[in-house]
């Protein structure tokens, strides 16, 4: 058994029965969590109670709509006494409702909705409340610059004041934003192993060595994430400056004025970009053509969320380009189908590390191997 997965469950102790409710929109990934949460716990691990193995943690529950559009939520099992971790992606824009005849997608404030008619279903019975959301509700309007509304840190107070015990999320835009919930656990993780060992599955021939790999951030703001790949990796970096037109608002963001790239020499390299979200993929996309003209060999671009929220073509026009090589993103949001099946994507898989992360905070286990992952990268690569 594998060291890893024994130290999770070593002496293992529930601190209570669990139970996993998935909301609509997150069941492909629910169902894949669920699938390792019964395969451990009904092995010999430690869990001497029955009570503490089960067929399957999801406990069914549903968020119907009246023709008005009016919903509401229903828990359909006691979850009395119940460690209850509540799957939502607020991200998910194909699930689909009527409303007076017109049908409607999906909004994340609508997934959000749903996620506290479901707490409050829950009645406070339960023993204590763990709402795993992988891509943030409000995570990009994190902060104030003028007359603004703060919807993250208002979404976290609410939460707090329904009795949510902790948050647990994946690469957070802001992550000081749970300085609005000092009392409310927040636990923000990354998905960097899974990324790094997505990257070599699909290119082994990749050299991940100082002389022929850097990681180039491209933007000051994801400047952090990618301080961790280079340190780790232990090869350059590099950082792209974004000049932007603060006077102006497109599409509700300050237009980019000019990229201007800070660091050594790319020429003849192959490149790593790490962000957390590809939106529309303009700037990105304008990254990768100035960084070819700078004699670059391989690009790959890395996304927690690879949303390209203006479709798939201008990506599909780039890689006949050549412009990058490959885009690497997690299935911690909805994929959609069609980009599913592009050549130039490679998804990794999260669902094994969230079932870890649930596992060890069902047992009241510190998460800190969790958040840590250089030892396994180290390992996979073969330092």
């Amino acid at each position: 058994m594998p060291t890893f997965f024994t130290s999770v469950f070593e002496d293992a102790s529930p601190v209570a029965p669990l139970g996993l409710i998935v909301l609509k929109g997150a069941e492909e990934l629910g169902k894949q969590v669920d699938s390792y949460l019964v395969q451990w716990y009904n092995r010999d691990v430690g869990f001497k109670d029955p009570k503490f193995k089960r067929d399957t943690f999801i406990i069914k529950s549903q968020c119907p709509r009246f023709t008005t559009g009016d919903g509401k939520g229903i828990i359909e099992e006691s979850v009395r006494g119940y460690d209850l971790y509540v799957l939502v992606d607020v991200g998910n824009y194909s699930v689909k409702y009527n409303m007076f005849g017109n049908e409607n997608c999906m909004s994340p404030d609508d997934h959000y909705a749903d996620l506290k008619r479901v707490i409050s279903a829950a009645g406070g019975k339960a023993e204590r409340i763990t709402v795993v959301m992988p891509i943030l509700y409000g995570g990009r309007q994190h902060r104030r610059n003028s007359r603004e509304s703060l919807d993250c840190a208002q979404m976290l107070q609410e939460l707090f004041n329904m009795g949510v015990k902790d948050l647990i999320t994946f690469d957070a835009h802001d992550p000081r934003v749970q300085n609005a919930v000092p009392l409310m656990g927040f636990d923000n993780f990354f998905p960097t192993y899974q990324i790094l060992k997505a990257l070599k599955a699909k290119f082994p021939d990749v050299s991940l060595d100082k002389d022929t790999f850097m990681v180039v951030s491209p933007d000051e703001g994801a400047m952090s994430r990618n301080i961790y790949y280079a340190s780790v990796l232990e090869v350059d970096l590099g950082m792209f400056y974004k000049r932007r037109d603060y006077t102006n608002v497109v599409n509700g963001r300050n237009p980019i004025v000019a990229h201007e790239y800070i660091g050594t020499d790319v020429a003849g390299k192959d490149i790593f970009v790490a962000d957390d979200i590809i939106a529309t993929g303009d700037s990105v996309l304008r990254l990768c053509r100035e960084l070819k003209e700078k004699g670059c060999k391989n690009i790959f671009l890395m996304a927690t969320y690879a949303l390209f929220t203006e479709g798939l073509e201008k990506f599909d026009e780039a890689y006949k380009e050549g412009l990058f090589t490959a885009v690497i993103s997690t299935n911690l949001t909805y994929v959609r189908e069609d980009l599913r099946t592009r050549e130039w994507y490679v998804n990794a898989d999260i669902s094994k590390y969230i079932s870890y992360i649930i596992s060890s905070c069902n047992q009241n286990k510190s998460v800190s191997p969790l958040l840590n992952s250089a030892d396994r990268i180290h390992e996979l690569i073969g330092r």
